[in-house]
């Protein structure tokens, strides 16, 4: 049976490692923020944006929408890269709706995308310098553990020539350094993929050119067709890049310290580029004023904000913003109401059959949590419990814009004995306490159906927390930390299949 190791690759150095390990920390630390990088600030550095996705029939709007989606107004769009079939890495193309398809637009905006490629060529190019670069020192890395082995073999030839304790030290280094061999190799795989990217890039800019000179011949249903074959292979393949298991949180950094002992305050994840406002809620209870800043900055400093007043009040500290609208339980209902932040009007609402309310589960510390919504790299979900499945928190997925109910599972914890919980990557984390002392003491994976008790310290520094949510864009935990906003980093690990342990 093949073992799984779980590697914590920002972690990769324990104290008393040697130099070249706290070296190669840094060089995975930052192949970690290159793939973050990838996913997130480099559509962005040519105008683009992985949550925005055009998709040609509403039917499948509505059923991919619990992802990160696009909007339908856009025109052409680049994604940077995906995996075929074959682990053939190509780049996706998404023209805009036939019925808005001109000859003369067809020209335009094959102009515009030919230039959106140059633009992410020149990009990789310097995520290509940078990549390699680290490449040579893992390269090294690995030169040294193999003479460390053939010198350790020797050692064990003739170890009654030498003092025991040093044999034992030796071998101890040894052993630390064997888990990183699937990391090392984990590593050159993905910096072989820039490689393939820039390849791909350059077909797709010959491909464009060629379509270009010959656009009136050119089958655009099957362009369409094909386009829209990749989209759910590549987002299956940022996934992966992106996406990985809890394995610690940091220490709190308090942002404000504003309000009552609980509330709320968020960002959207799937907001543009430029557009950093920040919601706040004070209190639990039947209250319906939301402040809406501009900016972080204004946030921290409490000036430049609107009031906001809803057409009902909302229970609990559940509430997240994402894809400009707002969402939060109805007060003394198990009705989640999706409140457009544009348009200042209730978008829809829709009740979770058999959802205690009214404090009938709320979390440990009571405050009418019955309902917790939260977001993760996969869409809107929803933790709450029903009295058929004896109190155990219920996840739902739910669709961002109707609010109904795509799946859902019983993880077999009890909501009360909870203190909060967050998603990320599709899996339920929950902490034991909502008071000083606690940790995230369980989590639920939605892909395998599957618990496990966990141990990862968690830090509240001001007594007591009453909201704990997960960013997907920022990777961190907003919290709110008796009357003081926080953020928690967050590390993230992948599991790598490896015959050498």
């Amino acid at each position: 049976m093949t073992p799984l190791l779980a590697l914590n690759i920002t972690n990769a150095t324990a104290a008393g490692a040697s130099v070249p390990m706290l070296k190669l920390g840094v060089v995975l630390s930052t192949m970690a923020m290159v793939t973050n990088w990838m996913s997130q600030t480099l559509p962005g550095l040519v105008g683009l944006n992985l949550t925005k996705l055009n998709v040609a029939q509403s039917g499948e709007m509505d059923t991919l929408s619990a992802g990160f989606m696009p909007r339908p107004d856009e025109g052409w769009q680049v994604f940077t890269s995906a995996q075929d079939a074959d682990g053939k890495c190509v780049c996706t193309v998404v023209a805009p709706q036939q019925s808005a398809c001109s000859r003369d637009a067809r020209s335009r905006q094959l102009r515009q995308l030919l230039e959106k490629v140059q633009n992410i060529s020149q990009t990789i190019e310097v995520l290509d310098l940078r990549t390699q670069r680290d490449l040579q020192y893992i390269r090294r890395i690995e030169d040294q553990m193999q003479a460390l082995e053939k010198h350790f073999q020797q050692v064990q030839e003739n170890h009654k020539d030498l003092i025991y304790k040093n044999y034992q030290e030796m071998r101890k280094k040894m052993e630390d350094l064997e888990p990183l061999i699937p990391v090392l190799e984990q590593y050159k795989a993905d910096t072989s993929l820039i490689v393939q990217f820039k390849e791909e890039l350059r077909n797709l800019s010959a491909v464009l050119s060629q379509i270009q000179d010959e656009i009136g011949g050119y089958d655009y249903e099957e362009l369409q067709r094909r386009v829209l074959d990749l989209e759910s292979r590549l987002h299956t393949c940022m996934q992966k890049i992106i996406c990985g298991k809890l394995t610690s949180l940091s220490n709190p950094l308090t942002i404000r310290t504003s309000g009552s002992r609980f509330g709320a305050w968020m960002t959207d994840p799937l907001a543009p580029s430029g557009d950093n406002r920040v919601w706040y809620m004070d209190g639990f209870l039947n209250s319906r004023t939301v402040r809406e800043y501009r900016s972080m900055a204004a946030f921290i400093k409490g000036v430049d904000f609107v009031l906001l007043r809803l057409p009902h009040p909302w229970a609990g500290t559940g509430q997240v913003v994402y894809n400009d609208s707002l969402y939060f339980n109805k007060f003394q209902s198990n009705i989640v109401v999706r409140y457009g932040l544009r348009t200042r009007t209730i978008l829809v609402q829709n009740a979770l059959d058999d959802a205690g309310s009214n404090n009938m589960f709320p979390y440990l510390w009571g405050g009418y949590s019955d309902i917790d919504l939260m977001v993760d790299e996969n869409g809107l979900w929803a933790a709450y419990s029903t009295i058929g499945k004896g109190g155990n928190i219920v996840l739902a997925k739910l669709n961002p814009k109707t609010l109904q109910i795509i799946s859902t599972w019983d993880t077999e914890f009890s909501k009360r004995s909870a203190g909060e919980a967050f998603m990320i990557c599709g899996r339920l984390y929950v902490t034991n306490s909502h008071l000083t002392g606690s940790k995230v003491y369980f989590t639920y994976d939605t892909n395998t159906s599957s618990y496990e008790y966990i141990d990862i310290p968690f830090h509240i520094q001001y007594s007591h927390i009453s909201m704990l949510d997960y960013n997907p864009r920022d990777r961190v935990l907003y919290a709110w930390n008796n009357g003081h906003q926080v953020l928690y980093n967050v590390t993230l690990s992948h599991l790598v299949t490896s015959n050498n342990v």
